[in-house]
């Protein structure tokens, strides 16, 4: 198996905003914060919410909504796991982007829903 577990991600115009939203107004708990370009919110019961800026030009390109879907990938290399699935036909965006401690692929399902696969660089480099 390829994936495991996953998060949707909400984008968001202003990172601070968002934050208080979800923990202050919601509730809800910061898991973790990067600055302004990602924060993730637990939502109990194992569900985390993540947070990203929508300033960045690559995420603007591949939403037309400001939700998506990320699956994090298994124990295998993003890279391999891309070439697999362009295999079984899943085309993706182009490029896998870095983004600090995340490698992502983003890809569209068959409604135009867009996903992305994600590996954590900072686990996979220990």
């Amino acid at each position: 198996m390829f994936i495991n577990g996953g998060i949707p991600t909400i984008y968001v115009s202003d990172m601070n905003r968002a934050v208080e939203f979800y923990t202050a107004r919601l509730g809800l708990a910061l898991k973790n914060r990067a600055g302004d370009e990602w924060a993730e919110i637990d939502a109990g019961n194992g569900m985390i919410i993540g947070l990203h800026i929508t300033s960045n030009d690559v995420f603007q390109e591949m939403t037309k909504s400001n939700m998506t879907m990320g699956l994090h990938v298994d124990d295998h290399p993003i890279e391999e796991i891309k070439v697999e699935l362009e295999k079984r036909g899943i085309d993706s965006f182009g490029d896998i982007h870095e983004d600090g401690p995340v490698k992502t692929c983003h890809f569209k399902d068959p409604d135009g829903n867009v996903l992305y696969l994600c590996e954590n660089v900072s686990q996979t480099a220990e």
